[in-house]
């Protein structure tokens, strides 16, 4: 393969790879290169994907509007909690919304590709920002993870707004009143687990668990995935926060 990173400059086998494949069967070794999961991918349908993503996106971002104490912050804070909190807040509409996909490997770059850059350096060639199929099943695990749980409407509520008012974010002006904020979600999605859940007293700590994970996915792997279809080398950002404060409207998908 041109591609395994298995293979140093010089194309021999790593000596790891080449003790686990020895055993393998002729061709096996290619088939199970351990390189795989850092093959670069995109998703299958992406129209497809791409219009349930940016659904999702516009039910989160609305979702921010109508909760009175977010617009009673500070714009700073406002801004801040934004950028922290949109892709946990987006993650868990996907699971609301039972959001399914899949991927396939990436394209080859073209023959003309290859040619301009050619020439360049190692260090001057631009870094490419197309998924992995360890960084998407990653992800994957993580909403199956949430799927698993089965929540109720109400705990998707409660649990979203346990997410978006996070204290611990550097240079918020009102830490102590967002944390008043978190505490109060927390407390009514507790509150809301007794009667729905009796027999299950570890519930609330799983679920908080469960969407810890949620803030390990980058915001890069979310973008580039769900979004760059649309959005092309546009600032995600600047996008997010046009939307928050209705400046402008969202791309659709093409």
């Amino acid at each position: 393969c041109e591609r395994c990173q298995c293979h140093g400059k010089d194309k021999h086998p790593a000596i790891l790879y080449t003790l686990l494949s020895q055993n393998l069967p002729r061709g096996g070794a290619r088939q199970r290169c351990l390189c795989h999961q850092r093959r670069t991918v995109c998703l299958r349908t992406p129209h497809l994907t791409c219009q349930a993503a940016s659904d999702v996106l516009v039910k989160t971002i609305n979702f921010m509007k109508n909760v009175a104490a977010f617009h009673l912050l500070p714009r700073e804070d406002q801004l801040l909690l934004l950028d922290s909190c949109w892709v946990p807040l987006f993650l868990l509409g996907l699971v609301q919304e039972m959001v399914t996909f899949e991927v396939m490997e990436a394209p080859a770059p073209s023959m003309l590709k290859k040619i301009l850059l050619s020439g360049q350096s190692k260090g001057q060639e631009p870094e490419g920002t197309q998924p992995t199929l360890a960084a998407v099943q990653q992800l994957q695990w993580c909403l199956h993870s949430f799927w698993r749980l089965d929540l109720s409407p109400n705990e998707y509520t409660y649990l979203r707004g346990a997410i978006l008012f996070n204290p611990d974010i550097p240079g918020l002006r009102a830490p102590l009143y967002i944390e008043s904020l978190q505490w109060e979600a927390q407390r009514a999605l507790r509150e809301l687990l007794r009667p729905l859940h009796p027999e299950d007293q570890g519930r609330f700590s799983h679920i908080l668990r469960v969407t810890s994970s949620l803030k390990s996915i980058p915001a890069a792997l979310v973008t580039d995935l769900f979004f760059r279809p649309i959005i092309g080398d546009a600032d995600m950002g600047e996008l997010l926060v046009e939307m928050l404060f209705e400046v402008a409207g969202w791309p659709q998908a093409p």
